[in-house]
This record gives structure tokens, sequence and C-alpha cells, in this order.
């Protein structure tokens, strides 16, 4: 009888103890036996209301809730990266673009940011001058410090991480989805931050979802760390919210049409 009776227990707590691990493990599955009767209702969230935004009227408009940093008429929302105290030293074109004056350095937003939705538009000069990393080559730096690269990748071979769409030096896109040199190209470009433990390492890196002229190149990636021309990339430093910038590169390259969204 005693026999009967541990084998008896063995078999109950093996099937409590399956019962405790596909609660644990799969909490979605409903209970065989709910123990009231569910309702449509009960799965219905009504508040708070979701915000109601106006979309732009046109593919690539900004949003109602959009910031706008760029739309052809002013630099006021940039300063100059090698002096932030001095204003964006970049030419506005046509009241329509603005373009790079080589040797003038980079420009950064006066407002900072972490996770974003950001769109922008971009071009290389019509004349096709140099070729490799010598065509409209500039950059998108998240937070001052990962870049998404901007260059002429159109009819110009250059190394794959390197060229239009990539992470720089970290992801290169899915595809080349490059237009001409006298067409404009589009950015879309969902961002998340990265965060840091309250000692400073690394608890989830940034991740960064990039659609080019409406085809995905970098599908959630995550970003390896700091944009670093030599060396392999990393996290030195927990930090917060921090500046876009764009890249003077040496070369020619023109924007237009930039807003963010926080996220």
């Amino acid at each position: 009888m005693l026999l009967k009776r541990t084998a008896f227990a063995l078999v109950l707590t093996g099937a409590l103890n399956t019962l405790a691990f596909a609660q644990e493990n799969y909490p979605n599955t409903p209970p065989k036996e709910s123990p009231m009767p569910m309702k449509p209702e009960m799965t219905e969230i009504w508040e708070p209301e979701v915000a109601v935004i106006t979309p732009g009227k046109k593919l690539g408009d900004a949003p109602s809730d959009a910031i706008i940093l760029f739309d052809g008429s002013n630099l006021d929302q940039w300063v100059s990266q090698n002096d932030p105290s001095k204003a964006a030293a970049w030419k506005i074109v046509d009241n329509d673009y603005m373009e790079i004056v080589p040797g003038k350095g980079g420009i950064q937003t006066k407002m900072k940011f972490a996770d974003c939705q950001l769109h922008l538009e971009f071009s290389a000069p019509d004349k096709v001058e140099n070729s490799g990393q010598g065509r409209g080559n500039s950059g998108v730096f998240f937070q001052n410090r990962y870049e998404l690269q901007v260059l002429d990748s159109y009819n110009n071979r250059t190394y794959r991480n390197g060229q239009a769409g990539s992470i720089y030096k970290d992801h290169a896109p899915l595809v080349n989805a490059m237009r001409k040199p006298d067409e404009w190209n589009t950015y879309d470009v969902i961002y998340t931050a990265p965060r840091f433990k309250e000692n400073g390492q690394i608890d989830a890196p940034a991740r960064i979802t990039v659609l080019h002229n409406g085809v995905i190149v970098q599908n959630n990636v995550t970003i390896n760390g700091l944009t670093l021309y030599i060396g392999l990339h990393h996290y030195p430093e927990a930090h917060g919210e921090d500046v876009i910038s764009l890249q003077d590169h040496g070369t020619k390259a023109q924007f237009r049409n930039i807003w963010i969204r926080k996220l």
C-alpha cells in the first residue's frame, strides 16, 4: 500500500509541476475551464483615448506632431558642430535645400533626442565627381554617436558597410535602393536609443530600422556601439539624449524636408 501511495504522490507532483510550467511559460494559453464566462468587453481598453494627429497630405510630409528641423527657409534649428555657440555655416539654395560647404564642419540640432522617428531627404550634386567614398559623402549621427551613412551609391562601388543605407562600419544595407544623382532620396528611420545600467554598463544596445526610398534596408538591427572609422564599435560610456548631427566629410551633399518625432 505504501508503494502505491508513493507512486500516486509522484504522479500528482509531476502533474502539478507540468501545470505550473505551462502557466509560467505560456501565460496567454487560456485554461481549459475558465473560472467565469468571458465577454468581449472584458478585453476592451477604452481609456485613455489614443491621441489624434493629422498626417501629412502626401508621402513625406510632416504630421502635425512633428518637429520641423528644416523646411528650406532657414537653419534656425541647427548650429555649428565645431562651435555650437555659432550658427550653422552651410548654405541654403533656392529656399528649398541646404548644401554642405566643405571645410566648414558638420552641423547639429539645437534640441536633443533619444528614441525618435526621423524623415529626411538627401541628394548628391547633379555633376558626378570622384568615386567611392568621395561622392556625396555625409552621415546622419543619432545621439551624435551612431552613423547612418549618406553617400551617392548609384553605380558607385565601395565597401558594403560604408555605402548609402549602411550603419557605417557596422551593418551593410539589405539592398542598394539609391536613385540617380539628379533625383532625391528619402530616409525614414525608427531609432531606439541604448539603455544603460546604474553602473554605466550597457543594458540594451541601440536599434534602428531604415527605409531608403520606401525600401527596408535595415530591419530593426542592433547598433554595436559608437561609430568608429578604425576599430571595433563599442559603448564606452553611458549617456542620455543628445543632438542629431549631419557630417561634413569634405564633399558636397544636399538635404531637405527634415522632420522628427520623439517617441
